[in-house]
């Protein structure tokens, strides 16, 4: 009996490869919701104009609204059996995914990319063009996207519980040649993407393609790891799960659409006021109010705090809860990084940031996609080799090299100006510069970390 005791209270064990891919996730994930996201909000709020602001606030609401209804089908379908008929909800998705598609088509083929237009005039309010709307503030071909997402995902889990009625089998059936499959050929693509990006050997509707199916390749890897990463657990993970939909992407989803619309007329109620006014907003014409306003940088200065503490706490309740509710943290966390990669495609659709916010999407989904699959027995027992000094050159150079490498990634990314400037110059396709420092910074680091990490994995260090 005292040896058992004594088994029991052994610490547990984890692998460094292991343990590097989710220090990897989670940092990817800090850097996002603690950095990113705040810093964004705060630009957007003190651009000259705020029409940045309500494109990207109605896009991450809409986003965070559509991920909270996929977990609601999750719900519907899997908890713990279909309380709706898997065809009902296949067809109902496939309606929603033809209307997605029809409607990013046409607002793509016709130019009508944004609403309201400067000629439109509908109800005009407090010198907007639709009620209170300025121009371009709806971001159409962002929404198509997100009605599309919220289609294809209902029939990809509709056909997977249509499937399981014919099977009761529940076990993890951990990464199967689909899944790798997926995740190989997306990434090719998107290394084929890099190089004919970078050096301009293809033209950017063969680049669209390319980067499209590799998204499409690395969500169904995702959903598909995901789904069997929580097939033996469902019991304990639904509710957590439903937690994560409703009090997190619901609740942030609202208060982002929120957002959206009460921009401009909080302005024109702040502006008067005798100590607020001044202290909050920032006009250049006193006769034109709110058309003239922005946000002061005190005021941004208020809301990337709270962004920023929000977040923050939801990362260190996420540690505080590692320990009893693992499940929970590790499923969240990867949904999260999900909703992040949508967030990147969505939030830019510009036809000059569309590639590099579909390359980032793709990125980050197959981060997540390797993330559930690390996951599936993260402590177990995977060898007796203690460290050593070539461990630890190995574990600290790995991460050295995914860190540059990272960083070189996301500074190919080609958005708006009043977004965070990229961290390793790379002149964008078509200028008359020539530097490729990203581009060629990342090929060196990736494959020196891929090396290093394939030797960290080989010896099966523990932790």
């Amino acid at each position: 009996m005292q040896q058992v005791t004594q088994q029991r209270e052994l610490p547990e064990r984890i692998s460094w490869a292991r343990a590097m891919v989710f220090a990897i996730g989670f940092f990817l994930l800090a850097a996002i919701l603690v950095g990113q996201i705040p810093g964004y909000v705060y630009n957007a709020m003190t651009a000259s104009s705020l029409v940045e602001f309500e494109r990207g606030s109605l896009s991450l609401g809409l986003i965070c609204l559509a991920c909270f209804a996929v977990v609601m089908v999750i719900e519907l379908l899997f908890d713990p059996k279909p309380l709706l008929p898997p065809a009902l909800l296949a067809g109902v998705g496939g309606i929603v995914t033809v209307v997605g598609l029809a409607v990013t088509i046409l607002v793509s083929v016709t130019g009508y990319r944004d609403f309201p237009h400067a000629d439109t005039k509908i109800l005009p309010l407090l010198g907007g063009y639709f009620l209170w709307f300025q121009p371009d503030a709806i971001d159409l071909v962002a929404i198509g996207l997100i009605i599309l997402f919220v289609g294809v995902a209902t029939v990809f889990y509709s056909v997977l519980a249509m499937g399981e009625l014919r099977n009761p089998d529940r076990r993890d059936l951990g990464t199967t040649p689909a899944i790798r499959w997926m995740i190989i050929i997306s990434s090719l693509l998107l290394i084929v993407f890099l190089y004919c990006y970078n050096y301009d050997v293809a033209g950017a509707l063969f680049q669209n393609i390319v980067l499209g199916i590799a998204v499409f390749l690395a969500l169904g890897a995702f959903g598909l790891r995901l789904h069997y990463l929580m097939r033996p657990v469902r019991k304990r993970v639904m509710p957590g799960l439903y937690a994560i939909g409703a009090l997190g992407l619901a609740q942030t989803g609202a208060v982002f659409v929120l957002l959206w619309i009460i921009a401009y007329p909080l302005l024109a109620l702040i502006h008067p006021l005798p100590v607020l006014g001044p202290y909050l907003t920032n006009c250049l014409r006193a006769t034109a109010v709110p058309n003239s306003c922005t946000f002061s940088q005190d005021a941004g200065y208020i809301v990337d705090a709270i962004v920023t503490s929000s977040f923050f706490g939801a990362m260190l309740a996420a540690v505080w809860a590692w320990k009893s509710n693992r499940n929970l943290v590790v499923v969240g966390s990867v949904v999260i990084t999900a909703v992040i990669a949508l967030t990147a495609l969505v939030m830019h659709t510009a036809p000059t940031a569309l590639p590099t916010a579909m390359m980032l999407c793709a990125g980050i989904l197959i981060v997540a996609t390797v993330w559930t699959i690390t996951a599936r027995r993260e402590f177990a027992v995977v060898g007796e080799n203690n460290l050593g000094c070539l461990g630890q050159w190995l574990v600290m150079g790995t991460c050295l090299f995914v860190y540059l490498a990272s960083f070189a990634f996301f500074s190919m990314a080609n958005f708006a100006a009043e977004e965070t400037p990229p961290n390793i110059p790379n002149t964008i396709p078509g200028t008359p510069a020539t530097a490729k420092d990203a581009f060629v910074m990342l090929a060196l680091f990736a494959v020196l970390g891929a090396i290093q990490f394939f030797f960290l994995t080989r010896n099966r260090y523990r932790v």
